[in-house]
């Protein structure tokens, strides 16, 4: 879209920096990047008990599972 604003092709070789430069358009990858972080900021600064703040702190256990049934608790 960036490219049919100013009328250049692919054939041009214009880097995308250049043409970010010329339309002032921001990099969506980077905002999107930089929103996200300041949205954790965010959530970790909260104090009120919510989830948010233990689900960052949350550790993904490491491995994989064992295949099959679990074994049951009873003792039979």
């Amino acid at each position: 879209m960036e490219r049919a604003m100013l009328g250049v092709s692919l054939s041009d070789q214009i880097r995308n920096e250049e043409i970010r430069r010329r339309t002032r358009v921001t990099d969506i990858a980077q905002r999107v990047t930089k929103l996200k972080w300041q949205w954790a900021g965010h959530i970790a600064r909260r104090t009120d008990g919510r989830w948010g703040l233990k689900v960052l702190e949350w550790r993904p256990r490491i491995g994989k599972r064992n295949v099959g049934r679990p074994p049951t608790t009873s003792g039979k």
